[in-house]
């Protein structure tokens, strides 16, 4: 493949990835509204957010079984299309009970793009390239900041909170059609498996003990972040006293930091270090964790702003290289029921959090939120278990697999 097929190639999995990233993100900054509605608690809202979370695990452990069989492209796109309609399901929802509903149909279909995008850029990327080329793809959670959640945010302001999803149903018919044009068919992995059965497969994948690692790796890193993140929104609002047109700025700021430093991270993952790099970054991504969870009532804008924006770059800059690692944890002829058994335990993980979340802060008397920096003590734990673990985790390069070096490993 040629350099600028390969970049063709990295960012329509880049803009489908976008699509889907927008339509989980854009819950979280809406929390507020749904919780006014819809007369929910917190715990409710993480239950809806959960709704699709979880309904992603159950479908990667269900596509894990045909994934392999298909190619690639052709996998994408199916999933893409029904992705699409449960999204238009999101957006004319009537109630909190149907929304629920719908969510889950999202997460059914949307929760396994992630894993087709990331199992791509795995198969077709060199190692040596891999950390530049997943941080293009992974652009698309910073370009989700940066857009599309404060588009989102001003539509649901002008329009109500049914409007953002139908912007991106449009969005994601114009990315369907392009894909369905550019993308080459991905098939190369079918004569490297073509004989083995999906149950085989799925035994082969839970046989090998790294793999393991590299999924508690993986709901290690998800368990770290959303146990605060689905209730950002929600805290600036109720326990910081922030405005609804200063939140949009806190989503703003904070994605164009990550979408500017997405492509550095991702560089100095491949010349520094996969494990070196999302070791510093989940150990430096706690300070402002802290920070935004203890954020004062009344606290200045610029204190709120330059904290959560530091807070989205270095959560961002822990995903790149974590995610590289985690594709080159996988034997390359299943990596198929591999990434989509980890996008399982991811979302399994995620849905956990936000429930945990969710019954960990309360309100007081006056409606402010109360023990939020509880959120970040649990989360703190997680990121330090998946700093201990990431060295640990062995990794195929080429058609090898190698091991941590032993300074690596500590």
């Amino acid at each position: 493949m040629t350099s600028r097929r390969e970049n063709w190639l990295l960012f329509t999995l880049a803009g489908i990835q976008f699509t889907s990233v927008l339509d989980f993100m854009i819950m979280m900054p809406l929390g507020p509204q749904f919780t006014r509605i819809f007369s929910i608690n917190e715990a409710q809202f993480g239950l809806l957010v959960s709704a699709y979370t979880l309904a992603a695990g159950f479908a990667g452990l269900a596509a894990s079984t045909f994934i392999e069989r298909f190619s690639r492209k052709r996998m994408l796109l199916t999933l893409y299309v029904f992705f699409c309609l449960a999204s238009l399901a999101c957006a004319l929802a009537p109630g909190y009970a149907a929304l629920m509903a719908a969510r889950v149909a999202a997460g059914l279909f949307g929760g396994v793009l992630s894993s087709m995008a990331q199992t791509i850029v795995a198969d077709v990327i060199p190692f040596e390239r891999r950390g530049r080329a997943m941080g293009i793809v992974m652009t698309s959670f910073s370009a989700a900041s940066v857009a599309g959640v404060p588009t989102g945010l001003w539509l649901a302001d002008q329009y109500g909170w049914h409007a953002p999803f139908f912007a991106i149903v449009g969005l994601s018919v114009v990315l369907g059609l392009f894909a369905a044009l550019t993308l080459p068919p991905l098939d190369a992995h079918l004569s490297q498996g073509a004989a083995t059965s999906a149950y085989r497969r799925i035994r082969t994948v839970l046989s090998e003990g790294n793999h393991y690692k590299a999924f508690l790796l993986s709901a290690l890193m998800m368990f770290g972040g959303f146990t605060v993140v689905p209730y950002i929104a929600i805290n600036l609002e109720y326990g910081v006293g922030l405005r609804q047109d200063q939140i949009f700025q806190v989503y703003l700021l904070g994605g164009i930091g990550a979408l500017l430093l997405a492509r550095w991270f991702g560089r100095l993952s491949d010349r520094w270090g996969k494990v070196k790099t999302f070791r510093l970054m989940a150990l430096a991504v706690i300070v402002p964790m802290f920070a935004t969870t203890l954020m004062p009532f009344g606290a200045p804008l610029w204190a709120v702003l330059a904290t959560s924006t530091l807070f989205m770059i270095c959560m961002n800059g822990r995903m790149i290289p974590g995610m590289a690692l985690i594709a080159s944890a996988a034997n390359p002829a299943l990596r198929g029921t591999f990434m989509t058994l980890n996008a399982s335990a991811q979302s399994a993980a995620m849905g956990c959090a936000a429930l945990v979340g969710g019954m960990l802060i309360s309100r007081d008397a006056a409606g402010h939120i109360q023990d939020y920096w509880m959120n970040a003590v649990v989360a703190t734990i997680a990121c330090l278990a998946s700093v201990w673990l990431a060295g640990r985790v062995h990794l195929h390069t080429l058609d090898r697999t190698v091991a941590q070096t032993p300074s690596e490993a500590l």
